[in-house]
């Protein structure tokens, strides 16, 4: 069954193991998450959890979101996530989630938003590689040939070309964790994560762990 918990990106530090290699680590901090919600078949159509982490503004929130979170006894949340997978039996609607349903070593999928880069040219977005810069080469960063003119006569749809870079939802699949602090509310990380410093992250236990 999936474990998950919602948390915000501190930022990166090093560690050294027992035989002294170097790991570099993310500080993810994740202050209790609280079960607003329980999906059920019955209600829903579908299985979920609904969890919330971070108190929103009195002023940002509406009378819709502040009955939701008075029903689980407790204040709005600025993120709300659902967690699929999960054994409903084991928790309640309040129950307070801590870092400590992961443990040292375990297996972790982490989702979050990468940093967004812009509009960029296919060099920099695709790692393509750039052409000739002299002899009268009319190719140096731009994205080449865009086919043929007489057969297909047009650009084939996923073509990599400039655009959009970043921005989006990215997952990292199989990461470890390599502390867990429950004092502090912060896990370890090993590696990096997708995101920007602050921002929040969606940690579940791996799908596909090798």
């Amino acid at each position: 069954m999936t474990k998950g918990i919602l948390g915000r990106k501190i930022g990166m530090t090093q560690l050294f193991s027992e035989d002294g290699e170097l790991v570099p680590v993310t500080v993810i901090q994740a202050e209790p998450n609280v079960v607003l919600q329980k999906r059920t078949l019955e209600n829903d159509g579908y299985e979920a959890l609904q969890i919330g982490f971070a108190d929103e503004k009195q002023s940002r929130t509406n009378k819709a979101e502040k009955g939701h979170a008075e029903k689980a006894n407790t204040a709005p949340k600025r993120y709300v996530r659902e967690f699929r997978d999960a054994n409903l039996d084991e928790y309640e609607t309040g129950q307070e989630i801590s870092v400590d349903v992961f443990q040292t070593g375990d297996k972790i999928d982490v989702t979050g938003t990468s940093k967004g880069k812009g509009f960029q040219g296919a060099i920099k977005r695709h790692n393509q590689q750039r052409g000739p810069s002299s002899h009268g080469s009319h190719f140096h960063r731009s994205a080449g040939s865009m086919g043929a003119a007489a057969d297909p006569a047009r650009v084939f749809k996923g073509k990599k070309l400039p655009g959009q870079m970043g921005g989006g939802q990215i997952t990292i699949k199989n990461l470890e964790v390599v502390n867990v602090d429950t004092e502090r509310n912060l896990l370890l990380i090993k590696g990096n994560v997708p995101g920007a410093k602050k921002s929040l992250v969606k940690i579940t236990s791996a799908l596909q762990a090798n």
